[in-house]
């Protein structure tokens, strides 16, 4: 029998064309009139930093293949030139429904709800002029530095990100030239100004461009200003580092991190009335195709939004907060190593608290009986607890190995001041290893007892970021099985020592081992399939794009496995395939906590394997990071873990399931209980410590302190 070709380019999605896809069910949130309107304003905020993003990278990667004639084509079968094309049409139409769900949906709603943002300086009345134009005198004014293009002043360099208001000037004694100047809006001045209250109560905002804009003339006094318009860039911010000719990884780090402010302009944002000679300026200038020119039909920048969704006095706009739970096993004020000697412990974030990992590091670095604290570092908050408990251990006299992974994208700066922080406390500090990057979660506590040496670990899907967890789901492991120490031991020599170990006892490692754990695990499902028994696969990630994991997945549902897919981002999977994906289930779960956990189920003949990760199935996941699969082995935690599966597949009410045209569909609810699992684990975090009222909890969710805590596709894209 001749073997199938699972590798054809048309059973498979376009990575990028997949990543837009998946921040049109983002923007659907958005949409929904189901959704509290600040809740509303606030995903449509995220829709547009996920955009900012994806241009930074996704789209610079695909420019600078263009410009050095890569003409390879991706697994569905398309070049960078073609993926560009459907790129330019697909994000055109997305920031036109943008701006449509802005204009016609949310700015009425606010209004409604007595919140008025007057979108033209033109529209303020008399009274809101005065204040305007104080208020720009005294604040706004002293900061600005507004700059003229002659003979004389080249075009100046446009920071990445930024906004501005380019102007047409001319001489007062000669109206008929015409000279470009453009001003900076600054970033250390609030962009929304609130103006006095209308005699009804209603509260009046306007955006600090708005101001700017009013007043322009005062910055160019022996000039006539012909026209003024706001614009942005978008820079190419994907750093090139050839890690084998940088003698300092940190040094060349920061040098290429300044170069990120001043990378090719790769997208240009303006007002839709701009005046076409100030447009024809920018685009020479700026070296800007026309389709890469995005005439916008409102603000620049919807990022603003979330400024407002922290607004004070609306509460009664927003899901109500909730507050994760205690772990029940974890008794406050106990030692947490005893704890986790009376059983592996499962974290279910944000649903519980995080607490326990912090307390984790916070007790190993006061214990006197502990040794050794091992760690490794992704992304971290502004404050963070534990890398304040890391330095602690080590002034402590504790022996401290932490790696700092530098290469985390948009976090490099940060991760430098910590990592330098870390070492002047006495850490030990590993700068990651040339050519990949260190994903992987995991803490290790050395610890003297009285039977002898004891290892604790922690494993996780997500970062070591007490921020973040409130507002991701992930999962987390304490432990102290001996297996488990010991393989984390050896992860750790291989860090800083680069010794790879013969074997493992039961954690599985990328990039040389992960990959071929998967596809026998996937393997065995099909091999039991084709011997006619039960064969069953649940995985729930970010995203799938692994051609090679994709095939071995067609191969098993040809051989009628049947295969659950929970997958939040991109999925370069088609379903419905006739004889290729038919016993394939795709179903994208988007609400107010961002799923992030990964997990995957297989059900080997009735001996149900359950492993965690910080790996989605992405060749760069399985070839170029540093990533780590650890196996549940707890039957009551097994269990825990198969009931948040099966919870997610039954959600009807966030989940989206995609169909074999490509499109995402919400569930049909006819004849189905209505059910959001992260709901459901919210009240079900409630109930397990006896706090559950008898009222109905409502859809919940933790306002973003700031839209940069949000973590990146890096882990987005």
């Amino acid at each position: 029998m001749e073997k199938k070709n699972f590798g054809k380019p048309e059973y498979y999605k376009n990575r990028e064309l997949s990543w837009i896809l998946f921040n049109t069910r983002v923007l659907e949130e958005a949409r929904d009139r189901n959704n509290p309107l600040f809740e509303r304003i606030k995903f449509l905020s995220i829709t547009s930093s996920n955009l900012d993003e994806f241009f930074m990278v996704r789209v610079a990667s695909l420019k600078d293949m263009v410009n050095a004639e890569y003409d390879k084509k991706d697994i569905a079968g398309m070049t960078p030139e073609e993926q560009l094309e459907e790129i330019s049409a697909e994000t055109h139409n997305f920031v036109n429904t943008q701006y449509m769900t802005y204009n016609r949906s949310l700015l009425p709603a606010l209004k409604a709800e007595q919140l008025h943002l007057i979108s033209s300086h033109e529209e303020l009345s008399e009274e809101q002029k005065n204040f305007v134009d104080v208020f720009f005198m005294e604040n706004v004014y002293p900061v600005l530095t507004p700059m003229a293009v002659d003979s004389s002043r080249p075009f100046p360099l446009i920071r990445n990100k930024s906004l501005n208001i380019g102007a047409l000037i001319s001489k007062k004694e000669k109206s008929e030239e015409l000279e470009f100047a453009t001003v900076q809006v600054p970033a250390v001045i609030p962009r929304i100004v609130p103006l006095p209250d209308s005699e009804n109560g209603e509260k009046n905002i306007i955006l600090l461009e708005e101001v700017i804009e009013r007043n322009i003339e005062k910055l160019f006094l022996n000039y006539d200003v012909v026209c003024a318009h706001p614009y942005r860039i978008m820079r190419n911010a994907d750093l090139s580092i050839d890690e084998d000719e940088a003698e300092d990884l940190l040094k060349e780090i920061e040098r290429q991190l300044k170069k990120r402010q001043w990378g090719e302009a790769i997208r240009l944002e303006v007002e839709e009335s701009m005046d076409k000679r100030l447009l024809k300026i920018l685009k020479k200038e700026l070296h800007i195709k026309e389709e890469d020119i995005f005439k916008i039909s409102g603000p620049l920048d919807l990022t603003f939004l979330m400024k407002m969704y922290g607004m004070d006095g609306y509460e009664h706009l927003k899901y109500p907060k909730y507050k994760p739970q205690p772990v029940p096993e974890i008794v406050e004020g106990e030692s947490i190593f005893h704890q986790i000697r009376k059983g592996d412990i499962l974290l279910h974030h944000p649903y519980q608290t995080f607490d326990p990992v912090v307390d984790f590091i916070k007790q190993a670095a006061r214990d006197k009986d502990v040794l050794a604290i091992k760690q490794t570092l992704y992304r971290v908050s502004g404050n963070s607890p534990i890398i304040a408990a890391l330095a602690q251990a080590a002034e402590n006299g504790k022996q401290v190995s932490v790696l700092v992974e530098l290469k985390a994208r948009f976090d490099e700066e940060n991760n430098i001041g910590w990592a330098r922080m870390l070492e002047k406390a006495g850490c030990h500090v590993i700068y990651g290893l040339v050519g990949l990057k260190t994903h992987s979660k995991i803490t290790l506590v050395v610890r003297k007892e009285e039977d002898g040496i004891r290892r604790y670990v922690h494993l996780g899907t997500g970062n070591y970021n007490d921020a973040t967890a409130k507002l991701y789901t992930d999962l987390g492991l304490l432990t102290c099985s001996e297996r488990i120490g010991a393989d984390a031991t050896a992860v750790f020599n291989m860090l800083s020592g680069y010794s790879e170990p013969k074997s493992w006892n039961c954690l599985s490692v990328a990039p040389i081992w992960l990959r071929d754990k998967f596809v026998s695990l996937i393997e065995r499902e099909r091999d039991n399939a084709l011997q006619g028994k039960k064969a069953h696969i649940i995985a729930k990630m970010n995203s799938l794009c692994d051609k090679g994991i994709i095939e071995s997945l067609y191969e098993a549902s040809a051989a009628g496995v049947k295969i659950e897919l929970i997958i939040r981002g991109i999925c370069c999977l088609k379903v419905g395939i006739p004889g290729v994906s038919e016993n394939i289930t795709v179903t994208s779960i988007v609400g107010n906590f961002l799923e992030h956990s990964r997990i995957y189920y297989f059900y080997d003949n009735g001996n149900e394997e359950i492993y965690m990760s910080s790996a989605d199935w992405m060749s760069r996941n399985l070839d170029r990071r540093v990533e780590i699969l650890f196996p549940v082995e707890a039957e009551d935690l097994k269990k825990k873990v198969k009931h948040i599966l099966d919870i997610q597949l039954a959600d009807t009410l966030k989940a989206r399931v995609l169909k074999a045209s490509g499109v995402y569909e919400r569930v049909d609810k006819r004849g189905k209980e209505l059910l959001c699992s992260q709901e459901y684990f919210c009240e079900e975090a409630e109930k397990s410590n006896k706090k559950c009222s008898d009222t109905k909890i409502q859809r919940v969710f933790i306002p973003e302190e700031s839209i940069k805590e949000k973590e990146t596709e890096d882990e987005l894209l």
